[in-house]
């Protein structure tokens, strides 16, 4: 190890990564007989060591990770000479050895001020989720709760999701960030609790009439579907009810789910705008969430306005026609079976959904033909859906046929069928077409288990 010879911590890890100083301190303990020459005697000791006050700094640092709680313990007390050493302070806080653990705790506090804070936030965060790790993290909101929205901007933009969502916590506790900077945070932020922490602050300000410019219109057009929907509820609250019905064609259905919310409050009739919109058969500018939405909010009957649909130039559109009339109970077989063979993966995957609870009314050779390897793999795909459950030979049949797709997924899903495979019981026992497929397959089973499942369809190993 560079730090026995005194190499310098700067130049044997980076000392702004938390997971290094981490490693680090697991690494000198995971080596039970590791025993430096300069710490060979202190671990033999049955006292505190003395002579850790003379030790320099990169010493030092393997002293804190020490596997003897006396080393670890006086080398704390030692620390307070090295700044440097401070985040391996921050891991002796949730030491296990009890001593050990209050020495660093009363260092971390006299120690720990913003500037510091701020760089070591990413670590105590990490050891913040270990047992007694609570402390740290403790320390951290009360020295960083001085900060200004300048310093904590470093925070605000780390990688690591749980410093931002900390950070973020401060902030909107601060009130250090406006309304408008809230809400842009809110649609541009990946992680799904900033998202809702800055949107719920952003529109806790909108009784403010100045605010509503600033803050709806990022979270309304933010790309997630949580913090668009919150905007959009919150347009009845700021007495801007009519603009949420464009939303109710909305990609998500949860935005338009509250876009129906708002509409209906103000006195609006949501299924009487989608019937409106899905009456234009041959409109290509059909927004494909307006042909859900109406299966969400219609009846039964509105399944005469998504049939024509089914033969929209938009694959969305058609993909959403098969969806809404699964979602009214009203898919006809036979008027869905040649969406089977669409262009559009989407289209296909809608419709072997809906043909799942009629697979067995499906001619078994019809679509045993679109398994073959000359078809689009999404057409393949559907079409082995549906064989897979309608179960005995046929499904069988279907999937050792795709054992040798030219797709890896498929042929991976394919051994997975026949492994469950199982003979139905309304099938004739010793059908020689099951041996022969189960052998070609026998790469799947153990003698023993291959053996068993012939003996399943009675048919002679």
């Amino acid at each position: 190890m560079g730090l026995a010879g005194g190499a310098p911590l700067t130049g044997t890890l980076d000392v702004a990564d938390p997971g290094d100083w981490l490693a680090l301190d697991g690494g000198v303990r995971e080596v039970s007989r590791f025993h430096p020459p300069f710490l060979l005697e202190w671990a033999r000791s049955a006292a505190p060591p003395a002579g850790l006050a003379r030790l320099d700094e990169s010493r030092l640092a393997i002293a804190l990770c020490h596997r003897d709680g006396r080393v670890r313990e006086e080398a704390v007390r030692q620390a307070v000479r090295h700044p440097g050493l401070l985040p391996l302070v921050v891991i002796r806080c949730a030491d296990w050895v009890g001593p050990v653990r209050e020495q660093a705790r009363q260092l971390l506090r006299e120690a720990l001020d913003v500037d510091a804070a701020l760089g070591l936030a990413p670590l105590v965060l990490r050891v913040g989720r270990r047992d007694r790790g609570a402390f740290g993290v403790e320390v951290l909101g009360r020295v960083l709760r001085e900060a200004s929205g300048g310093q904590l901007a470093v925070l605000l933009a780390d990688p690591d999701r749980v410093v931002r969502r900390f950070a973020y916590g401060l902030a909107v506790e601060g009130r250090l960030l406006r309304p408008a900077e809230l809400a842009r945070v809110a649609a541009r932020d990946r992680d799904t609790v900033v998202q809702d922490l800055c949107a719920t602050a952003a529109l806790a300000a909108l009784a403010d009439e100045d605010a509503h410019e600033g803050v709806l219109p990022p979270l309304l057009a933010a790309r997630t579907p949580r913090t668009r929907s919150a905007g959009v509820t919150a347009l009845r609250r700021a007495g801007r009810p009519e603009q949420a019905e464009p939303f109710l064609s909305d990609r998500s259905a949860l935005v338009r789910a509250c876009a129906r919310y708002v509409v209906r409050q103000r006195g609006g009739d949501p299924a009487a705008w989608y019937r409106e919109r899905c009456a234009a058969a041959d409109d290509p500018g059909l927004p494909p969430g307006a042909v859900i939405g109406l299966a969400e909010c219609g009846d039964r009957a509105d399944a005469g306005l998504l049939r024509p649909l089914l033969a929209h130039p938009a694959a969305g559109v058609r993909a959403r026609a098969v969806a809404g009339l699964r979602a009214l109970g009203r898919v006809d077989t036979e008027r869905l079976r040649p969406l089977l063979d669409d262009p559009a993966a989407g289209v296909v995957r809608e419709t072997a959904a809906a043909l799942l609870p009629s697979a067995g009314e499906l001619p078994a050779d019809w679509l045993l033909e679109r398994t073959g390897s000359e078809r689009p793999r999404h057409v393949r795909v559907g079409a082995f859906r549906l064989l897979d459950t309608r179960g005995g030979i046929v499904a069988l049949r279907a999937a050792v046929g795709l054992l040798e797709d030219p797709d890896r997924k498929l042929r991976v899903r394919a051994g997975q069928s026949v492994q469950r495979w199982h003979p139905s019981p309304d099938e004739p026992q010793g059908d020689a077409e099951v041996g022969e497929l189960l052998d070609r397959s026998r790469h799947l089973f153990s003698d023993h288990g291959l053996r068993l499942r012939k003996w399943e369809a009675g048919v002679e190993s």
